[in-house]
């Protein structure tokens, strides 16, 4: 089942069921007004939402086509944005490139963040960028998102409460987030608003590519109209999303709604790219000593996009182009 969000009346828009092949929508509220009602009532609604949804494959319930560039983030606002960094390649290159050694515990506890969550943006809208020489990166993830969680959820347990996947561009300003660790206190200046996805799927949705808590498909990044990454999802997420909720519900429980990323996708394999400027420019430190890619400029655009072994486009596109900030 793909779901995703158009405007409606209030911030959190309508919510709508998208076609297998994105093409056209169907509209959902008779059953949830928003993606955060069904989600809230998600035994109760989801075999109506799923039967409206084979129906939209037959070709009953058509509201229109389903334009990308008109959709919302799924969830326009959320209750918690929590990303981890699944990926070992990435970890180590990213630390290197600040000076930073990676942590004892690298491939035995997970890294996560809480960002902002109160502004998820939509999959096309732009990338304000105040000051460039704050280094504006854009960073290609794989998400999901979550039911009531308990606190105390163990791997094994963790599949029951993942209710939908996406993808995500965890916008980073690589330059602020030196300064902001070295207080001993994360992340905050350093991570504005994260784009999402037009669309979110349900696992069966993936078929045989959702497997163990992972995503078994490529994630592809075009940058300024060039193929910039296509790094496997699934075989060096060190970390499964499982793994991850087991981590995160140490402490404390989660309310549906939650988003969880995966951190930025990674390959050792340099032949499949990057997923993040950051990473590429470490290669080049590593390998002539000097850089040479700049951080994203006004003008510059990245899109990025999963697609199925018939290369069907999954989750539809992120397609972000950075201008400039008001007043900026």
């Amino acid at each position: 089942m793909k779901l995703a969000t158009l405007h409606g009346i209030g911030r959190d828009g309508r919510l709508v069921i998208v076609s297998r092949n994105l093409k056209a929508y169907a509209e959902a509220g008779d059953i949830a007004p928003t993606l955060q009602a069904a989600l809230d009532r998600w035994d109760e609604v989801k075999p109506a939402l799923e039967a409206r949804y084979a129906a939209l494959q037959r070709g009953e319930f058509v509201a229109g086509p389903f334009i990308e560039g008109q959709a919302l983030a799924p969830l326009p606002r959320a209750y918690e944005w929590i990303d981890g960094s699944a990926y070992i390649n990435h970890v180590i290159l990213v630390r290197r490139a600040r000076n930073a050694e990676p942590p004892a515990t690298l491939r035995t506890d997970p890294l996560v963040y809480q960002g902002g969550s109160g502004y998820c943006i939509a999959p096309t809208a732009p990338i304000p960028l105040a000051d460039p020489a704050w280094g504006l990166d854009f960073e290609s993830e794989v998400c999901v998102i979550l039911g009531d969680t308990p606190q105390g959820t163990k791997k094994g347990q963790a599949e029951r409460y993942i209710r939908l996947v996406l993808l995500a561009n965890d916008v980073s300003l690589r330059n602020l987030i030196p300064v902001e660790l070295e207080k001993g206190f994360g992340f905050f200046n350093s991570k504005p608003a994260t784009a999402f996805s037009p669309v979110a799927v349900t696992p069966d949705e993936l078929g045989a590519a959702w497997h163990e808590g992972r995503v078994h498909l490529p994630l592809r990044t075009d940058y300024n109209e060039e193929l910039f990454g296509d790094p496997e999802a699934g075989p060096e997420m060190h970390f499964s999303f499982h793994d991850l909720i087991q981590h995160i519900c140490k402490t404390r429980a989660f309310i549906a709604g939650t988003i969880l990323g995966s951190g930025t996708v990674s390959n050792a394999d340099r032949a499949r790219g990057s997923s993040c400027l950051a990473e590429k420019r470490m290669i080049e430190k590593i390998d002539s000593g000097t850089i040479t890619t700049p951080f994203m400029q006004v003008g510059d655009r990245v899109r990025i996009v999963m697609h199925d072994a018939q290369g069907q486009s999954i989750f539809g596109q992120i397609d972000q182009t950075v201008v400039a900030a008001p007043g900026s």
